[in-house]
């Protein structure tokens, strides 16, 4: 049993989590596993889950601490289709997935990772996504090497001192190393707080 002390909580998963979830209504398939990389607290996956059924939504996290974070959400907040939470690093050429995977979920990963992380993400949703599967990536994006907000803008400044190696990625370069893989762009949904919805879809 997790002590639900093991809770933590993100604030802007209550600002995001009903835009967000209007486009997976949209885009994901309607039967199957979802797995959601980087899952962080916990709380979009509780939030997810029994509202996506009858999908299976299936958390990971490389975080030890956010492992615990998911696995005390869970308790506190059950539902049938949402799985114990997993270890997985994005950057692995090998995930530790054993069910087929109809959608991938990432949610304000690649922004505060090393770009490694964006390209393992990628290739890994090439690997484990059957043709037709979806990659849905929300966040923070330049176009045109150019930030859409001057907040967004500041965010990137206060992410690069943080580590030089994170940073808001350029929505042309991400679009690019999907291309890479097999990965072609669907749909850019415009949303709150400056994000943007990217989605794309395995050839």
């Amino acid at each position: 049993m997790n002590d639900s002390d093991d809770r933590q909580y993100a604030p802007a998963t209550q600002r995001n989590r009903d835009p967000i979830l209007e486009v997976l209504h949209e885009v994901l398939p309607a039967t199957g596993t979802v797995l959601e990389i980087s899952s962080g607290t916990g709380e979009h996956a509780v939030f997810f889950a029994p509202r996506l059924a009858p999908r299976l939504w299936q958390p990971s996290d490389l975080n030890p601490v956010a492992l615990a974070s998911i696995a005390a959400w869970r308790e506190v907040e059950p539902s049938e289709n949402l799985a114990a939470p997993i270890a997985i690093d994005a950057r692995d050429s090998v995930w530790n997935v054993e069910k087929p995977i109809c959608a991938i979920v990432n949610i304000n990963m690649i922004h505060i990772s090393p770009w490694s992380a964006c390209l393992g993400l990628m290739a890994g949703a090439n690997r484990i996504l059957p043709s037709g599967g979806i990659l849905y990536l929300y966040g923070p994006y330049k176009q045109g090497g150019t930030h859409t907000a001057p907040s967004n803008a500041m965010f990137d400044e206060s992410l690069q001192l943080q580590n030089p190696e994170w940073g808001v990625r350029n929505l042309e370069d991400v679009t690019a190393a999907a291309e890479d893989q097999e990965l072609v762009l669907l749909k850019v949904v415009a949303m709150p707080a400056k994000n943007l919805s990217v989605v794309f879809q395995k050839r």
